[in-house]
C-alpha cells in the first residue's frame, strides 16, 4: 500500500511541544481541512485528546499514532512530528518517550481504514525502515527518510540475483507441468515494487502472496488473487502453509490441487526455495471432501490477521518468552454457550472497530491479555468478543497426541461441538490449528523468527 502518496513535505515537521495535546494542535496546524461542517481542529483535536484517555495511541518504540475520522474528500492525509527531545507519557516505561508522531486523518468514506493504519503500524515495526528516521540530523534528512521508508523502493536486484530467479522461473515451468501442477503460489513481497520477474504459467492458476498486497499484474499476466499472509516466521514451509491455508477458505485452491511455490526471504529480490505442494496431503486431515475448510461467519481477511498475531506471541511473546493461549473464532453465539468467564470482560463496553483483530492496536491488547488464563471468544468478522473464558464443551471423543494440554483438548472439543476455527498457541512456541475436531499444526518453533529484509 502506498502511503507515501499521502504525505507532503509541508506537514513533515520538527515538534517544539513537550506533551501530547500541545503536540496534536501542532500537526493539526500543518494539515490544510475543507471548510466542511465537522472538521474544525478544535473538534478534531478534541476527539483526539478524547479517544486517547480509552485507547493510547502509542504503538511502542518510540512511536505514537493518532488517528480520526473527518470529513473531507481525500481519503487519508497523514502529518508526522519529530519530538527531538521526546514527548513524556504516564502509560509508558520509564525512560522511554515518544520520538515519532504520525498523525493520520481519515475520511469518514475511505475504505479499507484498519488495512491503511495496519500497513503503518508494519513499517514501524521494521527497524531496518525506522533506523534512517532516527539517525536524520536535520529536518531535510528527516523528511528524506520518511519518504523512503513509507514509499517505494529503488533499488534494483543486482544482476546475480536476476539471474538466478531467470534459472528459477525456467526450471519451475519444467517442474510444474512434470510434476502436475494446476495451481502457481509466488510470494510476491520478496522482490522490491516494480522488481517482479515476469511469470507465465498457461493453463495453470496464478496466485500471489505475501504482506500487504494489493492486485498486480506480473509480466502482463493477471494473477487469480493476491493472499495476504501476515507472519514473522522465516521458515518458508510456515509461510507457504499459511498461503495456502487462506487461499483454500477463498477457494481459489482445491482439495485435488498441486501447487508450484515459489518463495525466499521477504525484500531481499531473489527467489530460493521452490517447492511441489500436494494439498490433499498436506491438508487432508482438516479438510474433507464434503466439508468446508472455513465457517460460513469467518472473515478470510480476520483469521489472517488472528493467525499473524498468534505467531508473533509464539516467536515472542512478551520479554521474549513465547505466551501460551487460545482463540476461537467464528459462531461465537454457540460457543458462548460452552463458557465461563474466569475474569471480568476485558472488553466490554468498547466499540466494535476498537475491539477488532484487523485494528493494529489490537495487537498489545491480545498480547497483553494473553498472560491470563482463558480462551479469547472472537466473532468471524474479527471483533473481540471476551477473553479469560473457560471453555467447558465435553473432550469426551477428542483424540490427541500425547503430550498436548488442556488448550488443545478445549481447542479440540469447542471446534466439535460449534462451527468455529480454534487457534493454540503454545508455551513451546508451536501455532496449532483445529477444525472438527482435529488438529493441524501451522508453526513450529524450529522455524525460527522472521529474517530481516536486506
Amino acid at each position: 500500500m502506498r502511503i507515501d502518496r499521502y504525505i507532503a513535505a509541508s506537514r513533515i515537521v520538527d515538534l517544539k511541544s513537550k506533551d501530547i495535546h500541545s503536540a496534536y494542535a501542532e500537526l493539526l496546524k500543518v494539515c490544510k481541512l475543507p471548510p466542511k461542517r465537522g472538521t474544525s481542529k478544535k473538534k478534531i483535536l478534541a476527539e483526539l485528546l478524547e479517544r486517547e484517555k480509552t485507547i493510547t495511541s502509542y504503538l511502542g518504540s518510540g512511536v505514537a499514532l493518532p488517528h480520526a475520522r473527518v470529513e473531507m474528500e481525500r481519503p487519508y492525509m497523514l502529518a508526522v512530528g519529530r519530538c527531538p527531545k521526546g514527548l513524556q507519557r504516564d502509560d509508558i516505561d520509564k525512560g522511554e518517550s515518544v520520538r515519532f508522531v504520525f498523525l493520520l486523518l481519515a475520511a469518514k468514506s475511505a475504505r479499507d481504514y484498519l488495512r491503511f493504519l495496519a500497513a503503518l503500524a508494519k513499517t514501524f515495526q521494521d527497524a531496518d525502515a525506522m533506523e534512517p528516521l532516527r539517525q536524520a540530523t536535520n529536518l531535510e534528512d528527516f523528511r528524506s527518510a520518511v519518504r523512503i521508508a513509507f514509499g517505494e523502493p529503488s533499488a534494483k536486484p543486482a544482476r546475480k540475483r536476476a539471474s538466478i530467479n531467470r534459472l528459477f522461473l525456467n526450471e519451475s515451468k519444467k517442474i510444474a507441468k512434470g510434476a502436475g501442477c494446476s495451481s502457481v503460489l509466488l510470494f510476491v513481497d520478496v522482490f522490491s515494487h516494480g522488481m517482479e520477474p515476469k511469470l507465465t504459467f498457461p493453463g495453470m492458476t496464478v496466485a500471489l502472496a505475501g504482506e500487504d498486497l494489493t492486485k498486480r499484474k506480473i509480466g502482463g499476466v493477471k494473477a487469480k488473487a493476491t493472499l495476504n499472509v501476515r507472519t514473522v516466521s522465516g521458515g518458508r514451509l510456515s509461510r507457504v502453509r499459511g498461503a495456502v491455508l487462506l487461499g483454500l477458505t477463498r477457494g481459489i485452491f482445491q482439495f485435488e490441487d498441486k501447487i508450484l511455490c515459489l518463495t525466499g526471504v521477504p525484500g531481499s529480490d531473489q527467489l530460493d526455495t521452490m517447492l511441489v505442494l500436494d494439498v490433499d496431503e498436506e491438508f487432508g486431515a482438516v479438510l474433507t471432501r464434503e466439508g468446508k475448510m472455513l465457517p460460513s461467519d469467518v472473515s478470510p481477511q480476520a483469521l489472517e490477521y488472528l493467525l499473524g498475531i498468534a505467531t508473533e506471541l509464539a516467536v515472542t511473546g512478551r520479554e521474549g518468552k513465547p505466551l501460551g493461549t487460545l482463540f476461537v473464532i467464528g459462531d461465537s453465539e454457540n460457543v458462548m454457550q460452552y463458557v465461563k468467564p474466569l475474569i471480568l470482560n476485558p472488553f466490554r463496553g468498547y466499540a466494535e472497530e476498537d475491539r477488532n483483530v484487523l485494528n493494529p492496536f489490537m495487537d498489545e491488547t491480545l498480547k497483553e491479555l494473553a498472560h491470563v488464563d482463558g480462551a479469547f471468544v472472537i466473532r468471524g468478522d474479527g471483533v473481540v468478543e471476551t477473553a479469560g473464558s473457560l471453555i467447558e464443551a465435553s473432550a469426551e471423543n477428542v483424540r490427541l497426541h500425547a503430550g498436548l494440554g488442556t488448550r488443545h483438548a478445549a481447542a479440540a472439543s469447542i471446534t466439535q461441538r460449534t462451527d468455529s476455527l480454534a487457534v493454540v498457541v503454545s508455551q513451546t512456541g508451536q501455532v496449532t490449528l483445529f477444525r472438527k475436531g482435529t488438529m493441524f499444526p501451522l508453526y513450529e518453533k524450529s522455524d525460527g523468527p522472521r529474517l530481516r529484509r536486506r
